[in-house]
Formats: C-alpha cells, structure tokens, sequence
C-alpha cells in the first residue's frame, strides 16, 4: 500500500506544474482570443483543481454554503494547513471568488499574467506605504462586488493547529465594508502537510460559519475583529 501511495503522490508532484502550465495557457486564450469574460474563464482553474484533487484521491465536501446571499460580495477568511487547501477551494466551494496572492507571483511567466487577467488581486506583502496602497486598492475592488479568500494566518500551520490571525486581512475587512465569512478547512494536513512532497488520499470537509457584518468596526478595532474571527474559525474547525 506504501508503494502505491508513493508512486501517486510522485504522479501527482508531476502534474501539478504540467497541468498548472497547461492551465495558465488555457485561460490566456480563452481570455485574450475567444474574449471570454473573468468570471466565466473561472471553471478553467475549477477543473485543474478538481483534476489534482482527483488524481490524488482526495473527496471534499462543503458545509454552510446556506449562510451566503447569492450575488453578494464577501470575504472568505480560512485556517490554512496546506497546499491543498487552494485546490479544495477552487474545486470545490461553489461561490464565485478571486484569490489575493503577492505581488511576486503576477511576475511569473505565464501564469502571472494569466492570474490578473482571471481578476486575481496582488498584494504588496512589504511594510508602508505601497502595502497599504495594495489593500486600499484590493478593498476598492472587492466593495465593488469581487469576493475573495484570504488566510488570516500569514502563512501554513506548521503543525496543524490555528495559529493567531494578523491584521491585514482585517483593514482590508473594514475598508471595504464587506462581510467576512469564517471558513475552516479540516483535513488538508493529513493530505499534505507543511514541508512534505508527496500527498497521500484523504477526506477534506470545508465549513461555511455566518457572515460577520464588518460596518460597525473601525480600522482601530482590526485587532477585535481578528480575535472575533479567530475564534469563529476555531468553533468551526472543533465542530469535527
């Protein structure tokens, strides 16, 4: 069982930046030739994701998706414990969102380029004032009607728990005056944990929390609302 394991989990490592690459082509035509609008160039990265969720034997189900009002913009804001749980997200949560990345990845070739086409948002990850021209013009965006996911965490668990959420997130939050929704990813670092190659077959259950209003907050209480939110994602992440 070790060895099939083994030979999928190194199929999968192969794939992931073949198809990724195939993918990012894909989207470019469709966007720039066939004039294809963001929104609909989305079941294009949809399918890579659900094409590596299924090639490494991974099944995910979404809970809550009841709580959202269709058509409203909001905030998705996860625990993040690994690689995968972008590809659960793209597969399979049924909301139309972009991704925030860094500034950094929009310089890759070809995939950078099709992410800002896709309507991606980057991020200036630096402190000043550039930061804090990104998240203005990231909130600007999603007030405008633009849901997104964020990981308040920074960066994956290293070990699987929550660890607190910084406040970037937060400002973007109250900036734009959107609700943020409490999202927590269970079983994604027994898939792939933090420092690992080789993904192994798993269950992964997505769970959808009640919108927080975010209009009664100020840029003073950013720290407030990242406790709030903390919490909320740790009730969630319990409730398996």
């Amino acid at each position: 069982m070790k060895i099939i394991h083994f030979i999928r989990g190194l199929f999968v490592l192969i794939l992931t930046p073949v198809l990724t690459f195939f993918s990012s082509l894909l989207a470019l035509i469709a966007l720039l030739v066939l004039r294809i609008s963001a929104e609909n160039a989305q079941v294009i990265p949809r399918y890579w994701a659900q094409i590596i969720l299924a090639a490494s034997g991974v099944k995910v189900t979404v809970n809550g998706m009841e709580t959202l009002e269709p058509g409203k913009p909001y905030i998705f804001a996860s625990n993040h414990q690994s690689q995968f749980d972008i590809f659960s997200m793209q597969g399979c949560f049924q909301s139309d969102f972009r991704w925030m990345a860094k500034k950094e990845l929009f310089a890759v070739p070809l995939f950078g380029h099709a992410m800002r086409l896709a309507g991606c948002i980057p991020v200036d990850r630096s402190h000043g004032r550039k930061a804090m021209k990104s998240l203005v013009e990231a909130a600007e965006r999603i007030a405008s009607g633009t849901s997104v996911v964020i990981f308040p965490e920074g960066t994956r668990s290293r070990d699987g728990r929550l660890y607190d959420f910084k406040t970037g997130g937060m400002v973007l939050a109250i900036k734009s005056g959107v609700p943020v929704v409490p999202v927590a990813i269970c079983g994604t670092f027994e898939v792939l944990p933090k420092g690992s190659l080789f993904a192994k077959p798993g269950r992964v259950t997505i769970r959808v929390g009640k919108p927080i209003d975010t209009s009664d907050y100020t840029v003073k209480q950013k720290q407030e609302l990242a406790e709030r939110l903390h919490d909320e994602v740790a009730k969630l992440l319990a409730e398996g």
